[in-house]
């Protein structure tokens, strides 16, 4: 899961899809393009969702994304378009392209819409996202495992 500063978005992508898969054979990530927050926890606001949610995410640091990351996993999804094409131009080959992809495309293929970044917004903004996302991990735990 990649955002800009891996503190909002990201890391709520990544709790809530590992929640949803709770399996210890799958991998579950998140990351930032730009490094601004390296070390840090998620957003308070982040957090806060998470937990309402049953989920915790206070133990997450965030840390950027780097081309190894194309090695360690299958799929990478990303919130918004900038992102999206900033991961791409880190891709070595078509292989590693075809594993970015927007996680709105999982609930509007092809749309491909924008998580909004909630950094600025209020408590609202990070409720949308959380309900934005919760959709989206649906689609892809279902992909990525069937049987759970």
């Amino acid at each position: 899961m990649v955002c800009l500063g891996n503190i909002c978005r990201s890391p709520l992508a990544e709790g809530i899809l590992k929640y949803k898969l709770n399996s210890s054979q799958t991998i579950v990530d998140s990351a930032g393009t730009a490094a601004y927050h390296q070390g840090e926890k998620p957003d308070v606001r982040s957090i806060a969702i998470a937990k309402k949610n049953g989920i915790d995410i206070s133990k997450q640091q965030a840390r950027k994304f780097l081309v190894q990351d194309f090695d360690e996993f299958d799929y990478i999804y990303v919130m918004d378009n900038l992102n999206y094409k900033n991961v791409l131009k880190l891709a070595r080959n078509e292989v590693e392209k075809s594993k970015v992809k927007l996680i709105l495309n999982e609930i509007f293929p092809d749309d491909n819409l924008d998580v909004p970044d909630p950094y600025y917004g209020g408590d609202f903004g990070f409720k949308k996202v959380y309900e934005m996302l919760d959709n989206a991990c649906d689609i892809i735990a279902k992909k990525i495992n069937p049987n759970e």
